[in-house]
């Protein structure tokens, strides 16, 4: 069982203003420094950042362009299935371990990283084209290792400002059995990403058998709702107030074993 954490009375996320548009090479460190100074705040130790996994995508150099794609036959075919470009589908194959759903304009696949998602997280909204590009020509792919891009964002926040954080990387994404996205944490570093309350008592003293509380999820929803899903323009949110206890986890603890996962 982990530490038990003291549950703040009240907290406040206020999004960084400034942040522009990110490039393939940006550092991410440098321009969160700057939304900082231009939102009249300073990195204090305990803060939480909720960095977008749009940005981080982008700085990473993410990119794929469909016309440099040739779609196998097995993309061809569930294309047909589905109504999708046979581009974006073998984009989709070649980021997953399995398909675990598919119908018309709809795939959900077991991500390589192990996520159950539409699409294997490849998207082109808010992916700018390049000079002569149409609109949607460009797609982007999550990081290659999510909970590696918040440990480096974390040092390098460190190195910069001098103080520590958490830094989680979240995303949009549809749920079984509910209608609308929700952030999720896809990485995560310097705060417990799942807080295991088993053991613990309730109001009436009786023992917690199965309660597990995945706090990097709970934060990434919060944050979403400031830095929105269209143009908002606000891929950076701080949390404050939190100062999570107990050693930090990756956000890969909260991904459930197949073995235990009825649904798959």
């Amino acid at each position: 069982m982990t530490d038990r954490p003291t549950r703040p009375r009240a907290l406040s996320l206020f999004a960084l203003p400034g942040i522009p548009m990110v490039r393939p090479g940006d550092d991410l460190a440098a321009l969160i420094a700057e939304g900082y100074a231009q939102a009249g705040e300073a990195l204090e130790e305990g803060d939480v950042l909720v960095v977008a996994q749009k940005i981080v995508s982008k700085s990473e150099g993410r990119y794929a362009a469909l016309a440099d794609v040739e779609p196998g036959a097995r993309a061809r075919g569930l294309a047909a299935r589905t109504g999708k470009d046979p581009r974006l589908v073998e984009l989709i194959l070649s980021e997953s371990r399995r398909v675990v759903r598919h119908r018309s304009n709809v795939i959900i696949v077991e991500h390589r990283l192990g996520f159950v998602m539409a699409n294997a997280g490849i998207d082109s909204s808010n992916v700018e084209p390049q000079a002569g590009e149409e609109t949607g020509a460009r797609v982007l792919l999550l990081p290659v290792d999510p909970d590696g891009s918040a440990r480096r964002l974390r040092a390098g926040l460190r190195e910069r400002l001098g103080s520590d954080c958490a830094v989680i990387v979240n995303d949009s994404v549809g749920r079984a059995w509910r209608i609308g996205t929700v952030g999720l944490a896809l990485g995560a570093a310097g705060l417990p990403s799942l807080l295991d309350l088993r053991g613990r008592d309730d109001l009436f003293g009786r023992p917690l058998e199965v309660t597990q509380v995945g706090l990097a999820d709970e934060l990434a929803a919060a944050a979403s709702l400031l830095q929105g899903e269209a143009d908002e323009g606000m891929p950076v949110v701080v949390v404050r107030g939190l100062s999570p206890a107990g050693p930090g986890s990756a956000g890969a603890v909260l991904i459930r074993d197949e073995a235990d996962d009825l649904f798959r």
